[in-house]
């Protein structure tokens, strides 16, 4: 049978020898006050919010170039018939391949971690197209774009790696306001 250890009538909080698990009511009141508001934090600007939302797109063809609207807000959008990925985090706008580097598996959001992750090895890219860990050697791969108006213009053709063309991969983004 367990016994369970009550403090001595004789003994006070004076007695704590600091070992740090004893916590008086208002510290207790104190850092649960300071967790809500860093968990209200972190929900309204959260790391990956700026691709936090996927929706599906189509483009229309213009003498072979991909022509979508600009983004109206942070996210991630799939036209699965051009197999690319466009995202927008704050005024930038990337375009991608929708396939993994590595073996050119396709590519999904993971919305809950803010992060694509390949179908087949796992290999994971934060929403800005960097390498982060697995069997892939490089970052996705970029597609020339340019701004027109009010549409994102795509190149399919024009395909940027960072490891044979870091400028050319570094510079394929569009700014937006």
């Amino acid at each position: 049978m367990s016994e369970f250890l009550l403090p001595s009538p004789t003994s006070s909080e004076d007695d704590c020898e600091g070992c740090g698990s004893c916590v008086d009511r208002r510290g207790f009141f104190k850092a649960g006050l300071g967790a809500a508001a860093l968990a209200t934090l972190a929900a309204m600007f959260p790391e990956g919010a700026a691709a936090a939302t996927v929706r599906w797109t189509r483009a229309t063809t213009t003498e072979g170039l991909l022509r979508f609207p600009v983004p109206r807000t942070d996210g991630v959008e799939i036209d699965k018939a051009n197999e690319l990925i466009l995202v927008r985090r704050g005024t930038t706008v990337f375009a991608f391949a929708l396939s993994c580097p590595h073996q050119r598996s396709m590519l999904r959001w993971r919305e809950e971690d803010g992060i694509f992750q390949c179908s087949k090895h796992h290999s994971e890219y934060s929403p800005l197209g960097e390498f982060q860990k697995g069997r892939a050697t490089r970052n996705m791969d970029r597609l020339a774009v340019r701004l027109e108006g009010n549409e994102v213009v795509v190149d399919p053709d024009t395909l940027l790696q960072s490891d044979t063309d870091p400028h050319g991969w570094a510079s394929a983004v569009v700014t937006v306001s």
